[in-house]
């Protein structure tokens, strides 16, 4: 599992959200938002599952494993719950500097962000 420590606002998203949270352990306001019914995360499980969880978005995926841009990396579509709203969307992720998973992460006809985690 990996704990979503960061999600930050994209340039080019239709609609955006102010979801940004400092990876460095400093807490801000957003931490709420990230961790508001559960503590934000990310985890893939197996060879084509996987869950994501943040704010009050929860939601399941079905994963690929591939490459982007020469590094190793999960691509993935998703579908689950926004507050009581079914949503589903897509994504990927790959490892960052420092050890660190960096993605993006897109909710269907919504927001779409960038996000960094750490391994839990």
């Amino acid at each position: 599992m990996a704990r979503l420590t960061r999600l930050g606002r994209a340039a080019g998203s239709r609609r955006r959200r102010n979801a940004e949270a400092d990876f460095h352990g400093q807490k801000r306001s957003n931490d709420t938002f990230l961790d508001l019914v559960e503590e934000a995360h990310l985890t893939f499980k197996g060879a084509a599952d996987g869950e994501i969880g943040f704010g009050a978005l929860k939601g399941f995926l079905d994963v690929r494993y591939g490459a982007r841009d020469g590094s190793a990396c999960a691509e993935f579509s998703w579908e689950g719950h926004d507050e009581s709203d079914p949503a589903c969307g897509r994504g990927w992720a790959m490892i960052g500097t420092a050890g660190r998973l960096v993605g993006h992460f897109y909710i269907h006809n919504a927001d779409d962000s960038g996000f960094v985690c750490e391994r839990a």
